[in-house]
């Protein structure tokens, strides 16, 4: 396989971060009957986890930049998985939680962070399906956590 996304991005000045290990019982990704199902990634900037509460301590664009973060684990996290970006054939379905208060309502603006990055990244193959929902919490205090489900080409 070439990496012919993985060009296109550099040279959009986009690095994928260091997959992500799991803090828990469970693995990235599984690959079954052509589609990778990625393990909820937590929103972390170079390494630093991204905290906070929407509605309360973070504002709309910071929960976006969480939700992008979110995102480009998620490729880092198909490339671990399969050896190269070209193998997506489609981003399926995403599902977006945003640490939130029970009064907040943006959690689609929020995704969108995400699900932007996923059309920067692999073009009309980014398209997808999702959720956008909000909780009480995240694991580590973090803002945002989205998994994904991913059609791959055959090798």
């Amino acid at each position: 396989m070439t990496d012919h996304i993985e060009k296109a991005l550099a040279a959009k000045g986009i690095d994928l971060p260091t997959p992500a290990a799991p803090v828990a019982s469970y693995v990235p990704a599984v690959e079954m009957n052509g589609l990778l199902h990625i393990s909820g990634q937590v929103s972390m900037l170079d390494g630093q986890l991204i905290t906070g509460r929407l509605g309360d301590n973070m504002t709309l664009e910071e929960g976006q930049e969480a939700a992008k973060a979110c995102g480009l684990m998620i490729a880092a996290q198909i490339k671990k998985a399969t050896g190269s970006l070209d193998r997506v054939n489609r981003i399926v379905k995403l599902g977006v939680f945003v640490n939130s208060t029970a009064d907040y309502t943006d959690h689609p603006k929020v995704a969108n962070g995400c699900s932007d990055i996923m059309e920067v990244i692999f073009g009309a193959a980014g398209l997808h399906a999702r959720s956008a929902v909000g909780v009480a919490s995240l694991p580590l205090g973090v803002a945002v956590e989205v998994d994904a489900i991913v059609a791959l080409k055959p090798e």
